[in-house]
């Protein structure tokens, strides 16, 4: 996929994610400095139903995008649910998986993408 179509999907996929109450939302161009992805979406749920919520919502649009997820770590019971789906890997968390893990920290060097325009 090119790089221009997986932006558009990552954007689409914070908006998801804000249209599910996902608070702290942050698109992450990291394909600059990591080989692992080039996008990372973070977002923050206030409970473990919100998350199940944002992780569905995640998976019901790409797989209407005909897109698999290479990997999903977690489940309805986890503070933190990773889902790669090889070019973009959404990251979600409960507040304090996502304090005490720090990816926005770790990973400062990505470029934020301004998703909400």
């Amino acid at each position: 996929m090119e790089k221009e179509m997986i932006k558009e999907k990552a954007i689409e996929l914070s908006h998801i994610l804000d249209s599910k109450k996902g608070e702290t939302i942050e698109l992450l161009d990291i394909g600059g400095i990591s080989p692992i992805a080039d996008y990372f979406v973070l977002a923050s749920a206030s409970n473990q139903n919100q998350l199940a919520a944002m992780q569905d919502a995640v998976d019901e649009y790409m797989s209407k995008q005909k897109i698999n997820a290479r990997s999903i770590e977690g489940n309805k019971n986890s503070t933190w649910i990773l889902m790669d789906y090889e070019d973009i890997v959404v990251h979600l968390f409960t507040k304090e998986d996502r304090d005490f893990y720090d990816l926005d920290r770790i990973w400062k060097d990505g470029e934020k993408i301004d998703w909400n325009k």
